[in-house]
């Protein structure tokens, strides 16, 4: 049985609308992978490491039969054969590709943390998220949508376009 994931997507290097189209249409090619939605565009500052470029970010939701294992290891292949090359813990790059969340799992592994740990610190993702599903539950959390709006009084997302998928 399919399971449902959610997947944050960023770029701050080159192309960036580019390089997370780019990063879709892998997904979409991907045995074991619909995409059944992806949020709008959004423009948004750096967070933790400030001195570079503004990034483009978005959220897409996903039906897998791979487990959360498995799909980390498929983003981690895409983010390298989009060329993002190790940098500066938060620094700029092409393409960012995060498991957000996998069903109801909760995952705490050397590798993989599920829910991402912090998600809920970043307007960028709550943002795209609650677009995608408002009263979608973060566990132990609250709602996408409460959060995204608590979040974006502090931080600065501006909604820029569509995606078609």
């Amino acid at each position: 049985m399919p399971t449902t994931a959610y997947i944050g997507l960023g770029s701050n290097l080159g192309d960036k609308k580019a390089n997370i189209k780019k990063a879709l249409d892998l997904l979409k090619e991907a045995p074991g992978i619909q995409v059944k939605k992806v949020a709008s565009l959004y423009k948004t500052a750096p967070l933790y490491v400030t001195k570079q470029d503004w990034f483009l970010n978005t959220v897409a939701e996903i039906e897998t039969s791979l487990t959360a294992c498995e799909l980390l290891t498929l983003l981690k292949n895409m983010e390298k054969k989009l060329e993002r090359a190790p940098a500066v813990r938060w620094g700029p790059r092409t393409i960012d590709l995060d498991i957000l969340l996998f069903g109801c799992d909760k995952i705490k592994s050397a590798d993989l943390v599920i829910p991402h740990p912090r998600m809920i610190e970043r307007a960028f993702v709550m943002v795209p998220l609650a677009e995608i599903d408002p009263h979608l539950c973060i566990p132990g959390r609250g709602r996408a949508g409460e959060l995204a709006r608590l979040l974006s009084t502090d931080q600065n997302v501006e909604k820029l376009d569509s995606l078609q998928i």
